[in-house]
């Protein structure tokens, strides 16, 4: 059995930036941008005393799903807790230009090429956020990846993968708010303000960050597929992650509108239902909102296999 065949059935939670890299695309296929034989490291880490990686703790690069380019960003989360900086920032910036302008080229070059044919992105976050050693790069990067999607608006499709240990929390929570689908496991974690954080700030009162079950049930993967904040939830498996991939780069562009969270005076309208229907519960957990959305039983529904979830669990409609 081959490298990648063994990838597919590793827990997506538990692979590297690298293993979700490889095992995403088809076998042999991923070229990678800036690897660590470029050693393109931090030169903020360097000047505070701080230890670097050859690739600055995220892998970037195009590989092909089918008859798909798809074009690879995954985060580390075991280096700096997958914080972006100037360097990991630049390598995303990069690969989103690089996806655009082949957009380009295939849309001037081979005007009848089919969905199929047209290049995807794939953003793998692992992430809290900003480095805190170089915030202003780091805060400038997440910028520079917000404009990139309003340039791959309508051309390039940029979905979203969450499943991995770190989740997706701080700046990079809302840049990922910003992609056109977001698929999560229920082991994915997504949020602007992470747990540890809240529980700084505002006290174990508010916030217990040790509560596993409380961290999950408000900013898991059921939840956000509850709250319509994902699009998919799939099993924690790179197969799965691929096959839910797999099926969205067949599809048109267009099509991406309609998963999207942001970006229309509609979704505003939407999102501003949603901070009405919150003063109006004033909720005290999660499951009151799952409640709320027609789930009668939501402490078993949180308990329940995912294929059984997925087949009963009623979502949140604004």
């Amino acid at each position: 059995m081959s490298k990648w065949s063994t990838l597919q059935s590793r827990s997506f939670l538990e692979s590297s930036a690298r293993e979700r890299a490889l095992g995403l695309v088809d076998e042999g296929t991923f070229t990678e941008f800036v690897g660590p034989f470029d050693r393109r490291t931090s030169p903020h880490l360097e000047v505070l005393g701080e230890a670097v990686e050859f690739d600055d703790g995220i892998v970037t690069g195009v590989g092909k799903v089918g008859k798909t380019p798809v074009f690879v960003i995954s985060q580390e989360g075991r280096f700096i807790g997958g914080a972006v900086g100037e360097v990991g920032g630049a390598k995303m910036v990069g690969t989103l230009k690089a996806a655009i302008a082949f957009a380009d080229k295939i849309a001037a070059e081979f005007p009848n090429a089919t969905d199929e044919e047209k290049p995807v992105v794939v953003i793998s976050f692992e992430t809290g956020g900003v480095r805190l050693h170089e915030a202003n790069a780091g805060l400038l990067a997440h910028a520079e990846v917000m404009d990139q999607f309003q340039r791959a608006r309508g051309k390039v499709p940029v979905i979203t993968l969450i499943g991995s240990k770190v989740g997706c929390f701080g700046g990079m929570g809302f840049v990922a708010a910003a992609t056109d689908a977001i698929v999560m496991s229920e082991f994915g974690r997504l949020g602007l303000t992470g747990p540890e954080v809240i529980e700084q700030e505002m006290g174990k009162d508010e916030f217990d960050s040790a509560d596993r079950a409380l961290v999950y049930r408000t900013t898991g993967g059921r939840h956000k597929y509850v709250m319509g904040d994902c699009n998919a939830i799939v099993d924690d498996t790179i197969a799965a992650f691929r096959a839910e991939v797999v099926k969205l780069a067949k599809l048109p562009v267009s099509a991406f509108e309609a998963m999207r969270r942001i970006g229309s005076e509609a979704l505003v309208a939407k999102q501003l239902k949603g901070v009405a229907l919150a003063a109006e519960m004033q909720p005290k957990d999660a499951r009151d909102v799952w409640k709320h959305a027609g789930n009668a039983d939501p402490i078993a529904l949180a308990n329940v296999p995912l294929d059984e979830f997925r087949s009963t669990v009623k979502r949140l409609a604004l």
